[in-house]
C-alpha cells in the first residue's frame, strides 16, 4: 500500500467514526453511551486521541476543527462526573489546550488533574481504583486505567511544569505492572482486587493488553525524560508481552479476545491496539526488527475488517470485569468509537513505513 492509499483509508475510518451511532441497536450496559459518537466516556476519549494522532501526522485542519467543536458541544451540554473513564477524553484536550492556548482548555485540565491526584479514590498501594460511570468497584484495579487516566496526568504534569503529577504516574505504572502481570505468560490479567485477592477470571483479555502495548509507547513520548531505570523496566514489561504476543498471532493476523484461548473470536480493536504499539515500538528501537513483521501481519488483518464505508468489524463491545471466562466469549460485537480510533492511531503508524513521495524539481 501507498501512502496515499493509506491516508485515503484512513480518512473514511475517521469520518465513519466522527458520524457513528448505534447502528446495530444494541442495549448499551454503560449509563453513559459508549457507541456514539457525541457523548463523554471513555470510548470516545479514545476515539478523539485517535483522530488528534492522525491529524498530527496528517496537519489536516478539519480534523482539528471537528475536535475543537467536539469538545465545545459538550461543554456547553455539560460534563459527567469524573471518574477513570470520563478522563480519558482530557488526554486529547490537553494537546489542544497547549496548541490553542485557550484558557477554558487549560483550566478543564488543571481542574481535572488536580481531582486525580487529590481525589480519586485509591487502592492499597495507592493505586487508581477502576472507578466508571455508575460502579465504585472497590479495592480493584484494571489494565484499561494506564491508558484512560495516567497518560492525561503524565501529560498534565508536563503541561503545567508539575513534578508530582509526573511522579504518581510513574507509580501507577508500576504499581499496575505488579499486580496484573502474569508471570507465567507475560501478559497482563484483566483486573486485581485486593478485596480477596485475586484476579477475578484470570482473564488475559486482548483489549485489556493492547491499553499497556499502545500505551507504554506513547507514555515514554509524553514523559521525554523519564528515568533509565524506569524507563527499562517498563519496556521489559512490553517486550515480555510482545514475546507471547507472536506467540499466540492467530495464522490470519489478528489475535484472539482472550488470548490463550483459540475458541474465543478473533478481535479487531484489541488487534489494531498492538499493532500500533509494536510498531511503532520497533521504529523506536524498543523492540527487536523481527516484531515488524508480527507488525504487519497485524496491521493487514485489521485493515481486511475496514468495510466500504469506513466501517471496522469484529469489534467487541465494551468489557467490564468478568467473572468467568465465558464472560468474555459472550460479548457482542458492534461497531464502536474506540474499534474505529485504534485502527486510525495504528494507520498513522503505517504511514511512517511509508516514505513521503519526493518532490520533483
Amino acid at each position: 500500500m501507498d501512502r496515499n492509499t493509506i491516508c485515503a483509508l484512513t480518512d473514511k475510518v475517521a469520518a465513519r467514526m466522527q458520524h457513528l451511532g448505534n447502528v446495530t441497536g444494541l442495549q448499551e450496559e454503560c449509563p453513559i453511551s459508549i457507541i456514539r459518537m457525541d457523548t463523554w466516556e471513555w470510548a470516545q476519549g479514545v476515539g478523539l486521541y485517535g483522530l488528534y494522532a492522525y491529524y498530527r501526522e496528517t496537519g489536516k485542519t478539519e480534523i482539528r476543527d471537528f475536535l475543537i467543536a467536539w469538545f465545545e458541544d459538550n461543554i456547553r451540554r455539560g460534563l459527567p462526573e469524573k471518574n477513570v473513564n470520563t478522563m480519558c477524553p482530557m488526554l486529547t484536550l490537553s494537546f489542544l489546550a497547549a496548541e490553542t492556548g485557550r484558557e477554558d482548555f487549560l483550566s478543564l485540565c488543571r481542574e481535572w488533574a488536580q481531582w486525580v491526584m487529590e481525589e480519586m479514590p485509591r487502592t492499597e498501594d495507592r493505586g487508581l481504583q477502576h472507578v466508571v460511570s455508575g460502579a465504585a468497584n472497590d479495592g480493584q484495579l484494571w489494565d484499561d486505567t494506564l491508558f484512560m487516566t495516567v497518560l492525561f496526568l503524565a501529560r498534565a504534569g508536563k503541561l503545567f511544569g508539575r513534578e508530582d503529577y509526573l511522579a504518581e504516574s510513574v507509580r501507577q505504572f508500576l504499581v499496575h505492572i505488579k499486580y496484573l502481570t502474569d508471570r507465567k505468560t507475560g501478559l497482563w490479567f484483566h483486573g486485581w482486587t485486593f478485596q480477596g485477592h485475586h484476579h477475578f477470571a484470570e482473564a488475559l483479555w486482548a483489549r485489556g493488553n493492547c491499553w499497556y502495548t499502545a500505551g507504554v509507547v506513547d507514555y515514554l513520548d509524553i514523559v521525554e525524560d523519564l528515568d533509565a531505570g524506569v524507563k527499562w523496566f517498563l519496556l521489559d514489561a512490553l517486550k515480555a508481552q510482545a514475546a507471547a504476543l507472536e506467540r499466540l498471532q492467530h495464522e490470519g493476523g489478528m489475535w484472539h479476545t482472550l488470548l490463550d484461548d483459540p475458541d474465543s473470536y478473533v478481535e479487531t480493536s484489541g488487534t489494531a491496539g498492538f499493532a500500533y504499539g509494536i510498531l511503532k515500538a520497533v521504529r523506536l528501537g524498543y523492540l527487536e526488527p523481527r516484531f515488524l513483521t508480527v507488525g504487519k501481519k497485524a496491521a493487514l488483518a485489521v485493515i481486511q475488517e475496514i468495510g466500504e464505508d469506513g466501517t471496522v468489524g469484529q469489534v467487541s463491545y465494551g468489557t467490564g470485569m468478568g467473572a468467568t471466562l465465558d464472560d468474555y466469549r459472550r460479548i457482542p460485537l458492534c461497531p464502536m468509537t474506540y474499534g474505529q480510533a485504534l485502527p486510525v492511531l495504528m494507520l498513522t503508524e503505517v504511514l511512517k513505513l511509508e516514505p513521503e513521495p519526493k518532490q520533483q524539481v
